[in-house]
């Protein structure tokens, strides 16, 4: 599996989907701060966006917003109107009394969020900015994204069997094709999302993230990604933004909550799981870096 793929899984990636926006101009929603990853795709029309601190978006027909952090943000048919907070405007159609009706232009938008596990503490997230642009891609080897997002539209349009499964499955990946654009579409990419897109960091990543177990050094990983042992620990450090071995800790102390979270394996047994022959050391580690020793951890989840 590659370096993406594990992290994913191990952050507990869900994708949830809104019902579709037909909203008449003019319009506008203001979005409260919340600790989800929201997204919004346009379908028909035009419309803006703005978090914080940061410029006016206009969105056109076909492009996606992604706003990592949650951030508060407003979205309109013109910069300037007047905004309903999104709960209301939600508690509206659930009473059967839609807002924004009329004849006027229509915008159509699919919106959304993206979940992660309570406990899912990783770089990749963090280094995320505060809002992705993702314009209209018309060129055939981008036909993908535009291809998911269509299908998506469509099922949230007609609820027709299996369409929450459907649904889901697909808000996961087009995450994943919202990172792969990204990269390819934006100049100012940094940190954890040019490690993924690093052949050899993304390569020596993989190698800890499917093997904690084993016992990996500098010198291991730099050979088994063709690097020399000083080239690979710079330039992981300056993407990743740890030492390799410091991700290590972190990845294994990631793994080791979720195995005490899911299984009934004794402490030992967890710690040499993810690479520590001593449970003592494990222990040591593991309350350095959440405040809880391995049982305390898995006695407060249960309860």
């Amino acid at each position: 599996m590659d370096a993406l793929s594990t992290i994913l899984d191990a952050v507990h990636l869900k994708g949830m989907v809104y019902e579709k926006a037909a909203l008449s101009a003019p319009w506008g929603i203001d979005v409260p701060q919340d600790g989800n990853s929201q997204f919004w795709r346009l379908e028909k029309g035009i419309c803006f966006l703005k978090i914080p601190d940061a410029p006016v978006v206009e969105m056109k027909e076909g492009d996606l917003i992604f706003v990592p952090h949650g951030s508060a943000h407003w979205i309109a048919d013109k910069p300037g109107r007047r905004l309903v907070p999104s709960p209301k405007y939600v508690a509206s159609r659930r009473e059967g009394k839609p807002m924004f009706t009329g004849n006027a232009a229509e915008t159509i938008l699919v919106g959304g969020h993206f979940e992660f596990g309570a406990q899912s503490v990783h770089p990749f997230l963090n280094d995320l900015p505060k809002i992705m642009h993702i314009r209209v891609l018309k060129q055939e080897q981008h036909s993908w994204l535009q291809q998911s997002s269509r299908l998506l539209y469509e099922e949230v349009s007609k609820e027709r069997p299996g369409s929450k499964m459907i649904v889901s499955r697909l808000a996961e990946m087009i995450f994943v094709y919202i990172i792969r654009t990204y990269l390819e579409q934006a100049d100012d990419a940094a940190g954890f999302l040019l490690a993924l897109n690093d052949d050899r960091i993304s390569k020596g990543l993989k190698l800890m993230q499917e093997a904690p177990e084993k016992e990996w050094t500098i010198q291991s990983l730099a050979k088994s990604t063709g690097m020399s042992r000083t080239l690979f620990f710079n330039e992981f450090k300056k993407l990743v933004g740890q030492t390799p071995i410091g991700y290590l800790t972190n990845w294994r102390m990631l793994k080791a909550k979720e195995i005490l979270a899911v299984s009934k394996e004794n402490i030992s047994e967890v710690a040499a799981m993810v690479g520590y022959q001593s449970e003592a050391a494990f222990n040591r580690i593991f309350k350095q870096k959440t405040g809880q020793t391995p049982a305390l951890y898995r006695s407060t989840l249960r309860k």
